[in-house]
């Protein structure tokens, strides 16, 4: 058997399946109900993204979690960028390695554990920008939530850090084997505090996506950024892929704080920040509830108005994170009390859904699949 893609993860497809069988009465992943589920919602335009990848089955921002991510049914996979000391850009959820990888278990990397603001918060750790491409191979990717996901550790240790050039090749060859297109929807993570150490991120993604023929209007791509400045310059410097402005549901973007400029996410999604968003990108990521928020006893409340301000802006929306356990769950969707037991995911996603959203990010991209063809009103049974 090939060892590479035993590491892929692919031949232990079986295992992220088992989760959700042991919660839902619903097909596996590798059923022919959702192959046919997944076809039918790509071609009414609903997306489901792999939220890091497969994160609920794999450690996140893995070869092995972005492929999974795609056999699970996921049209797009997404790949959080940083840079390294030498300018490459890798995969990883922030800039600090401490908590993914394995790095405090190198006696040689000890003397580079150092404390940064990193966008106003004081951070401790290992950072990316102090480790050449070289040195990060010698790293190993670890489970981010290993108390909530203690599943993914059986993988601790297998995977490296994967660059956006290895992102890209596996997504050219998923798209051929698995016979249909396979985004990326990257996102540039903390984009002043790397153009502050010398590392901007902008046109190192261009040169990318340029090299790969993927800076066109109609490519496969969603470039994201919780900053607007940044996706502002990849525009003037020739970004022709769509693009997404990621918004949060307290705060305000870290490019308009250091800028004095006293708008904040909550000013973003009015009905006039939308339509100022809508000059530089496509569409919003905003914060699931900020599309359907929590009643103050914690249950699922009613939508707002920001699908329809959005799609009256011109603006897709697809919110972030979905996730299977009760713990990121509104009270009435949770089963039991074990806050890391499967509640009723699909039911959830089935409520976005329906509250017109154009897609979701979800750690657990079969049961996003499933979902999308509930809410459709096809049955599972017989599809």
């Amino acid at each position: 058997m090939d060892r590479r893609r035993v590491l892929t993860g692919i031949v232990a497809t079986p295992l992220a399946a088992a989760p959700l069988a042991a919660s839902v009465a619903a097909a596996g992943p590798a059923s022919a109900a959702t192959a046919v589920a997944g076809e039918q919602g790509r071609r009414r335009g609903t997306l489901v993204i792999g939220h890091r990848g497969a994160a609920g089955y794999r450690p996140e921002h893995t070869l092995a979690s972005y492929e999974l991510g795609a056999r699970l049914g996921a049209d797009f996979i997404e790949p959080d960028l940083v840079p390294t000391k030498d300018g490459v850009l890798v995969c990883r959820h922030e800039p600090e390695i401490g908590g993914t990888t394995n790095v405090a278990d190198h006696p040689e990397f000890a003397g580079r554990k150092k404390t940064v603001s990193l966008d106003g918060t004081s951070t401790t750790g290992w950072f990316t920008e102090d480790f050449t491409l070289a040195e990060l191979r010698t790293l190993r990717a670890r489970e981010r939530l290993p108390q909530v996901r203690q599943r993914n550790t059986l993988y601790d240790g297998l995977f490296q850090i994967p660059t956006l050039t290895e992102v890209l090749d596996l997504r050219a060859r998923l798209s051929k084997e698995l016979g249909r297109e396979i985004g990326v929807y990257p996102e540039t993570k903390h984009p002043t505090y790397f153009q502050k150490a010398g590392l901007a991120l902008e046109q190192r993604l261009l040169d990318v996506l340029n090299r790969y023929g993927l800076n066109r209007a109609d490519a496969p791509v969603f470039v994201q950024s919780f900053e607007t400045t940044n996706l502002a310059q990849l525009r003037k410097l020739g970004l022709r892929a769509r693009a997404v402005q990621l918004l949060s549901a307290s705060g305000a973007p870290f490019d308009l704080v250091t800028a004095g400029d006293k708008r904040t996410y909550a000013d973003l999604v009015t009905p006039a920040g939308l339509r100022a968003i809508a000059a530089y990108a496509n569409g919003i990521g905003p914060d699931k509830l900020q599309v359907i928020p929590t009643r103050s006893d914690g249950t699922l409340g009613t939508p707002t108005s920001l699908v329809a301000d959005a799609h009256a802006a011109g603006l897709l929306l697809h919110p972030y994170t979905f996730r299977a356990e009760n713990s990121f769950l509104p009270k009435d969707y949770q089963r039991g009390s074990a806050p890391n037991d499967y509640g009723r995911a699909i039911d959830e996603q089935v409520a976005y859904l329906k509250a017109g959203i154009d897609g979701l990010f979800t750690d657990m991209a079969d049961i996003g699949v499933l979902a999308r063809t509930v809410a459709s009103g096809v049955s599972i049974a017989t599809a």
